[in-house]
């Protein structure tokens, strides 16, 4: 609120601008704010693991599927270059884990070394095929499923 004080040029227009109202709105803006931000943003605290490229170092045993989107929202699922079916893959993979337990010496030899599943998808590829996949050969007994990208050139980061 401007306020003039003295009798110095009663009859001048006062030239200065109110602000006190302007500060009032900004000051309720910043008291809502402060609020409610913290109400929105609700998220659990988790820790996120560093990503790190390695190269891919691919056994003889590993599987690898490629999966890309076909027409019409279909999935396609190739075991190498083969195309397969959702139960073709849970058939092969059941499959390919117990005759690689068995090559090993069985369920109990010591030093087991199950092959791991590495998936190349396509980037346009919907998620529920890759979910699909990483589902059926989860059930089939593979614990460990990675995926291969494509990483930027000069993205290697040496940190643990």
């Amino acid at each position: 609120m401007a306020m003039s004080a003295g009798p110095a040029e009663a009859d001048a227009p006062m030239s200065d601008i109110n602000t006190t109202p302007l500060v009032d709105v900004m000051l309720v803006l910043l008291i809502i704010f402060l609020i409610t931000v913290p109400v929105v943003i609700q998220t659990v605290p988790v820790k996120l693991p560093k990503v790190v490229y390695e190269p891919t170092t691919s056994k003889p045993e590993n599987v690898v599927l490629s999966i890309r989107g076909g027409p019409g929202g279909s999935c396609e699922v190739y075991w190498g270059q083969t195309r397969v079916k959702p139960q073709d893959l849970l058939d092969r993979s059941v499959a390919k884990l117990k005759a690689e337990i068995d090559k090993q010496g069985g369920p109990t030899a010591p030093g087991l070394e199950l092959p791991e599943v590495h998936i190349r998808a396509d980037v346009d590829t919907p998620w529920r095929c890759v979910g699909g996949a990483m589902t059926n050969v989860a059930r089939a007994g593979f614990a460990r499923v990675g995926f291969i990208s494509q990483p930027e050139p000069g993205a290697y980061h040496a940190e643990r």
